[in-house]
């Protein structure tokens, strides 16, 4: 049995080389640029007026400017604005040459085809979108290692990007084990759980931008659970077993994991929930074992397989370790690291009642996990204590 920071290391040690793919611009978001992004053109490719309104010479804006023409949004003509004019303009409309101010139509007295300039404040370049302002040809637009917002996204749409190159997402096969599952609105029978792995763990995978998932649910037969283990590693990159890595007479999957050729890593963490998490791999294929217990099976996946599915990614990370104050005590014996389900608010935390690993009701309240280090016998009221935020 290892402790919780030795198995942290065996993970990270294990990581696959990062794998690019390049996708559809409206694929990508979530996604993180795995390469800088270069704008083809100077963006906007002409000046433009931000405002409706009258575009300008500066430098008349104390004489009366006759009126001489029009620009709308969408124009491919260009347009000369001689000393002594006006020209009516549209948001988004080209800056006519020779014009270098907007002045906004609220602030324009019209009278018989004339424009008495009503701006105190009126300045220079006032309302005018300059060319490249917000993109300048051959400049780096985003650069790499950046996630794809629906911001970011727009931009580089609002540039004539249509595809980027982006750190590709690892798919993940999940087999739930048990003679004892039954799925959600089947009738339950006494003996019978209904299984709620596969509904958690697709979500929180799904979170981790997660796109492609196999899901398999076998019985407590070791032929099947070598056989779907088998087939799970040839078809994704990623497999995390649920249930029957404890040493139980119908807990199968580590000898399925050695059948399947599969060298383990590590089996047992010093820690509560979770102990029985096993990690192995298969040349560059990662494959988990996580307890049928539904707490402890969502314990594990944020500790361990959320965190390395950011680095695969470069993704930002759903979990994030910072201090609290306790709000009440809390005592344990010596020898694992306990992680509570808990609540945070304001710079304190508070353990929740159900710590059993059975028990979902009161993860279901959780946004932190409280974490009580392996050597220490817990913790008193008002003492500072580590947090994984869950976000």
């Amino acid at each position: 049995m290892i402790s919780v920071e030795e198995a942290k290391k065996i993970i990270e040690q294990n990581i696959p080389e990062k794998k690019t793919q390049i996708l559809p611009l409206k694929e990508a978001f979530g996604y993180t640029t795995a390469e800088d992004i270069y704008s083809k053109y100077d963006i906007p490719n002409f000046s433009q007026s931000s405002m409706d309104g009258y575009a300008i010479r500066f430098e008349d804006r104390d004489i009366k400017l006759k009126i001489t023409g029009e620009m709308q949004a969408g124009s491919t003509e260009q347009f000369h604005l001689e000393k002594g004019t006006a020209c009516r303009i549209f948001t988004g409309a080209p800056l006519p040459i020779g014009a270098d101010t907007i002045v906004m139509q609220e602030k324009a007295l019209i009278e018989n085809g004339y424009l008495t300039v009503n701006d105190t404040e009126l300045e220079k370049g006032l309302h005018v979108r300059n060319a490249g302002s917000d993109a300048k040809k051959n400049t780096v637009a985003i650069s790499s290692g950046s996630c794809l917002s629906a911001a970011a996204i727009g931009y580089l749409a609002g540039i004539g990007c249509t595809e980027v190159k982006v750190f590709a997402a690892p798919s993940v096969s999940l087999i739930l084990t048990g003679n004892e599952l039954v799925q959600p609105g089947e009738n339950l029978n006494f003996g019978q759980v209904y299984e709620s792995n596969s509904y958690q763990l697709e979500s929180v995978l799904k979170q981790c931008g997660i796109k492609i998932i196999e899901s398999f649910w076998v019985k407590d037969d070791p032929s099947e659970v070598e056989k779907t283990l088998d087939l799970a590693i040839s078809k994704t990159d990623i497999v995390i077993l649920v249930g029957g890595v404890s040493v139980g007479d119908y807990d199968f999957v580590i000898d399925a994991t050695k059948q399947c050729g599969v060298e383990q890593k590590f089996h047992k963490i010093k820690q509560k929930p979770g102990k029985p998490f096993y990690f192995g791999t298969k040349g560059e294929k990662l494959v988990f074992g996580l307890p049928g217990n539904p707490s402890s099976a969502l314990t594990c996946f944020y500790l361990y397989i959320a965190p390395l599915l950011s680095e695969m990614m470069k993704r930002p990370a759903i979990t994030e370790k910072t201090n609290a104050t306790s709000t009440s005590s809390y005592g344990k014996k010596t020898g694992l690291t306990h992680f509570l389900k808990a609540t945070y608010e304001n710079g304190k935390v508070t353990p929740l009642h159900a710590q059993e690993s059975y028990r979902l009701q009161s993860f279901a309240e959780a946004n932190c996990l409280m974490i009580l280090p392996e050597d220490s016998e817990g913790c008193k009221k008002d003492d500072v204590v580590e947090i994984i935020l869950l976000k």
